[in-house]
């Protein structure tokens, strides 16, 4: 990715994206983000951004395959994790939602994950140890819990589904506490002028409602430009 582009979509949260993608689209009805409320383990942190990696975990039963059969999964889970391309962001479904109960994120597999410079994490499922998270390594997920439960790696690679959001492995994910979106590979080249032009559109709007003295006479005036400019 270049690196301008992924400083800029850092900077920016994840609603601006979602808009900017349907400038260059040239339409609204743009669709491949998340549904519902979910949490952020770090809502102040600048936005996650990068290709994702996929995997699914469950956690309310215990694992019934071979120990050695789970053990290989697990270390390919972190193999596969380590050797992906950066920027990379672990999205991992969490196959008991909506009745998730093991906590998959905390302390060790934020920090871990962080060691291997991915981004961060986005899931449907639980996170944990709220106050000793890796630092700059935010997670989004579907809720909080106190344990891991028999939480277990069950597959690799494949699409998953995180809170009406399909993500296939190698997606280019934005996520930050408003949730989480798909960015289309064909509008990536025309991303960065389309944020710029966004927002540059909505302080035509913007800056007159925070100045002294706004009425709906200046509202008037203010949204005609902002309209015409949208067109």
């Amino acid at each position: 990715m270049d690196a301008a582009l992924l400083t800029q979509l850092r900077s920016v949260d994840t609603p601006t994206v979602c808009n900017a993608i349907e400038v260059v689209q040239g339409k609204r009805g743009f669709a491949a983000f998340t549904r519902g409320t979910m949490l952020c383990s770090a809502p102040d942190a600048p936005a996650v951004v990068g290709y994702s990696v996929t995997a699914t975990i469950a956690a309310l039963h215990p694992a019934e395959e071979p120990p050695a059969v789970i053990r290989a999964r697990r270390m390919a889970y972190y193999r596969a994790m380590a050797d992906a391309t950066k920027p990379a962001v672990a999205v991992i479904e969490d196959l008991d939602y909506p009745h998730a109960i093991g906590a998959y994120w905390g302390e060790v597999n934020t920090t871990i994950h962080k060691g291997f410079g991915l981004s961060g994490a986005l899931t449907n499922g639980v996170m944990r140890d709220l106050g000793d998270m890796a630092p700059g390594f935010p997670v989004i997920a579907g809720s909080v819990g106190p344990s891991h439960g028999f939480v277990h790696v069950r597959s690799l690679g494949q699409p998953v589904t995180i809170f009406g959001l399909t993500v296939a492995q190698g997606d280019l994910i934005h996520a930050d506490r408003h949730g989480a979106l798909v960015i289309p590979p064909e509008v990536v080249p025309h991303l960065a002028a389309a944020i710029d032009r966004m927002r540059a559109t909505e302080r035509l709007i913007i800056d007159p409602a925070r100045a002294p003295g706004f009425d709906f006479a200046a509202f008037e005036v203010a949204w005609a430009a902002f309209e015409a400019a949208r067109t």
